[in-house]
């Protein structure tokens, strides 16, 4: 059985509690959709102001939606629209203020007001491999900043280790 703990201290130290959390989640287990499901319960659950934490999957052609935390959510995501499909293509993370003003802003729920999210890459024979990405909606804008990205994208990162 798994119990989270209260984050306390510094935002640094308390991603850092987070990502141990984490890595205790996925300790010893491959199944990329039970790590996913237990992640985004994780995070939805441990950070403040959140309304969606999830993972879409690369199929080879769109994104399409995975385990989650939050509202019914858009299935596919095309890599040329929303924050979603711009942290695929690009294969960079992208930290939105204020949804509203993204170009192409997918409204799966209408409450998201800013964004985090994080692609998930492996290194491939032919470069850098497309597996989803990881996304975090608020409902407040200017929710996250440089320390909630490099948080979550150490998360990221943790997901992406247990795969291997």
């Amino acid at each position: 059985m798994f119990a989270a703990n209260t984050l306390t201290g510094s935002k640094p130290e308390q991603y850092a509690q987070l990502l141990a959390q984490a890595r205790a989640l996925l300790h010893g287990e491959p199944d990329r959709i039970a790590n996913a499901a237990n992640l985004s319960a994780l995070v939805y659950h441990a950070l403040p102001e959140l309304n969606w934490v999830g993972f879409y999957f690369f199929d080879g052609r769109e994104l399409v939606v995975g385990p989650f935390q939050g509202l019914p959510a858009c299935v596919r995501i095309p890599l040329d629209k929303g924050v979603c499909g711009a942290a695929a293509s690009t294969r960079r993370t992208q930290r939105i203020d204020d949804v509203q003003a993204f170009p192409g802003h997918i409204a799966c729920d209408a409450a998201s007001q800013s964004e985090v999210v994080v692609p998930l890459v492996r290194d491939g024979a032919d470069g850098p491999d497309l597996i989803g990405v990881f996304d975090i909606d608020s409902p407040r804008t200017h929710r996250f900043d440089d320390e909630d990205q490099r948080g979550l994208e150490a998360i990221a990162q943790a997901y992406m280790e247990s795969m291997t």
